[in-house]
């Protein structure tokens, strides 16, 4: 039976990290179980291929990881280059109507391969795009992940439709191929990402010991963590009581001098907790127990943490411009401007002494409504159907 949707999963099914980007690719794989044939390519057999078990797992992982890098085991090398050498052919069932969607920002190896992938598949051929703050704010960004992206932005021309994950992100996009004089462009449109429900019904955030301030996300450079640290901290030399909560991976180029403060922070005996990445069980747990949340992210492709606090009654402090700014405009957020340790400061303090607003805050949150991942990818298929092939 020839397969009608291919699903490029040739990272997040190397890696247990669940950054932005793998959430998004781990969900469009959950969402479209029995639709869609998961595939990679191989560099060890130099093919596309569907995904194996050990690979298929690695998706379905709910635990936290320890690192973001793809990683291939030994046997995975040795089988991929015994099965180059031996010429044994990889046949995905590809027929006149095969679609393609690519949800991962993908690398040199995968651009290089992804032409002989392309030209085979006669359907709709579409990839996501996050958003271009590598571009945008280099100093942010890991070396060869800015001195790549110009690049990977480009190879997206290479595609019959775009769906970016913001209007912020599409916007991106489009004034990068206008500047470079590009006449003819995919198909270049914004569907914004759904999110995990809360497991059960939003609770009442605890009360009567001292407060805790939950932050989720990677600590990476553009993320801020340095400015939250320096505001809490100026909180805490006041003798405001409060918890600070840290959730989420660490990128080593960018995240040093967060990683720095945090340790000066807990030598020091403030009340810190950073627990890298957790599971999705305790990642629920977080969200309960604390009063409200603070993602101080200067540049966001659209903001998961925001949306998904919103989603559990739990006001956010945060920027609302940009692709933020989209999420955040339903109601339900503390805007912090330009996110300076002052700003930051300042919201958190208020939250903290004003119950009421806190209140006003979830019930605006609790009322908003997110959409789920299901139904975001039931509008990416729909669009799909739309496109036509590119010349």
């Amino acid at each position: 039976m020839p397969t009608t949707l291919l699903l490029d999963l040739t990272h997040s099914s190397h890696t247990r990290a669940r950054t932005g980007v793998q959430r998004v690719s781990r969900a469009l794989h959950r969402e479209l179980t029995g639709r869609a044939l998961p595939v990679c390519f191989d560099p060890y057999q130099d093919k596309w291929r569907p995904l194996r078990m050990w690979e298929l797992l690695n998706l379905e992982a709910s635990g936290p990881s320890t690192g973001r890098a793809a990683r291939w085991p030994l046997s995975a090398r040795l089988g991929g280059l015994f099965r180059r050498l031996a010429g044994v052919p990889v046949d995905l069932g590809l027929g006149p109507d095969c679609a393609l969607i690519v949800p991962e920002i993908f690398s040199p190896g995968v651009a290089s391969a992804l032409p002989s992938l392309l030209s085979r598949a006669g359907g709709p051929r579409v990839a996501l795009f996050h958003d271009a703050i590598a571009l945008q704010l280099p100093q942010f960004s890991p070396k060869s992940t800015a001195a790549r992206f110009p690049h990977y932005m480009k190879e997206l021309l290479l595609f019959d439709g775009v769906a970016a994950v913001s209007e912020d992100s599409r916007n991106a996009l489009r004034d990068y191929w206008r500047w470079l004089g590009v006449s003819r462009t995919p198909v270049l449109t914004a569907i914004t990402l759904g999110i995990d429900p809360p497991r059960t019904s939003p609770v009442a955030a605890p009360s009567g010991d001292a407060p805790t301030v939950l932050c989720v996300g990677t600590l990476e450079g553009r993320k801020n963590h340095v400015a939250l640290l320096d505001a809490c901290e100026a909180l805490w030399t006041r003798g405001v009581s409060f918890n600070l909560r840290l959730i989420g991976i660490s990128n080593r180029e960018t995240a040093s001098a967060a990683l720095e403060r945090v340790e000066r922070l807990q030598a020091a005996g403030r009340p810190l907790r950073y627990e890298g990445e957790v599971d999705d069980r305790d990642l629920e747990a977080a969200y309960a127990q604390c009063s409200f949340t603070v993602y101080p992210s200067l540049a966001e492709g659209f903001g998961l943490p925001v949306a998904e606090s919103l989603a559990r009654g739990r006001p956010c402090v945060c920027r609302i411009t940009g692709a933020l700014g989209e999420v955040a405009s339903g109601g339900g957020c503390v805007s912090i401007g330009a996110a300076t340790a002052a700003e930051i400061s300042e919201a958190i303090g208020h939250l903290l002494d004003s119950p009421a607003d806190r209140e006003r805050l979830e019930r605006e949150g609790r009322a908003r409504h997110f959409k789920t991942w299901s139904a975001y990818a039931a509008e990416l298929l729909a669009w799909m159907g739309s496109l036509r092939r590119l010349a």
